[in-house]
C-alpha cells in the first residue's frame, strides 16, 4: 500500500511505487499541473524543481521515459539533453519498464559478508526472473544495489519504497508474500 502525497510535496520518492498511473503527457491532467507548479514555486529557479519533476515522473509511471524527459526539459525551460545527462546520472532513476514491485538488493561489503549476494540469487529464484527483467506476470524485477544505507542491518532489501533489514535467504519468501 502506498502513502497519497500532498501536490506540493517535491517528490522526494524518486522510486518505484505499486500503483502506477501510466500517462503519456505528464503535465496534461489536473494532478500533473498542480504538482508542476506547486514544486516549481519552491525554488528561486525553474532548473531547482528537475529532481523532483523527475521523481515525479517516476512515481506516475514507474519508469522515466525520453517522452517525459522531453516534456520536464520543456516544463523547466531547460534542455532534453540536460534532463537526459541528470536522469541518467542518478542510479534511483529507472530508465526502462520494471515490475510492479523493483527489489532492490545490497551486496555492497557489509551486506555481501552477510549473505547479500545468496538474498540476491533467491529473489531471483523465486520470482524466477534474471538480474534485471520482468517477471512473466509483470509483477517483479530484481536488481543488485550499490549500496541501501543500511550497514548496520545487513542484508539490507528495498521493494519499491519499503525497507527490509536483517534479511536472509530463507526471509525471501515471507517478503514477497507481503508484497500482494
Amino acid at each position: 500500500m502506498t502513502r497519497p502525497l500532498h501536490p506540493a510535496a517535491a517528490s522526494a520518492q524518486p522510486f518505484q511505487v505499486a500503483d502506477l498511473r501510466p500517462t503519456e503527457r505528464l503535465f496534461e491532467d489536473p494532478e500533473g499541473q498542480d504538482r508542476l507548479e506547486k514544486v516549481v514555486s519552491r525554488y528561486p529557479e525553474k532548473r531547482a524543481a528537475l529532481l523532483p519533476m523527475l521523481g515525479y515522473a517516476q512515481e506516475r509511471n514507474g519508469w522515466i521515459s525520453d517522452e517525459n524527459m522531453a516534456e520536464i526539459a520543456g516544463a523547466l525551460e531547460l534542455t532534453p539533453a540536460y534532463v537526459r545527462s541528470v536522469a541518467t546520472f542518478y542510479t534511483m532513476y529507472n530508465r526502462h519498464p520494471v515490475g510492479r514491485h523493483l527489489i532492490q538488493v545490497c551486496t555492497c561489503i557489509s551486506c555481501h559478508l552477510n549473505e547479500g549476494q545468496e538474498v540476491f540469487e533467491q529473489f531471483l529464484s523465486e520470482t524466477g526472473t534474471r538480474a534485471g527483467e520482468i517477471s512473466e506476470d509483470g509483477r517483479y524485477t530484481v536488481i543488485e544495489a550499490e549500496c541501501l544505507g543500511a550497514c548496520g542491518f545487513a542484508t539490507a532489501v528495498q521493494v519499491n519504497d519499503r525497507y527490509f533489514e536483517n534479511v536472509t535467504p530463507d526471509k525471501v519468501p515471507a517478503i514477497l508474500d507481503e508484497l500482494d
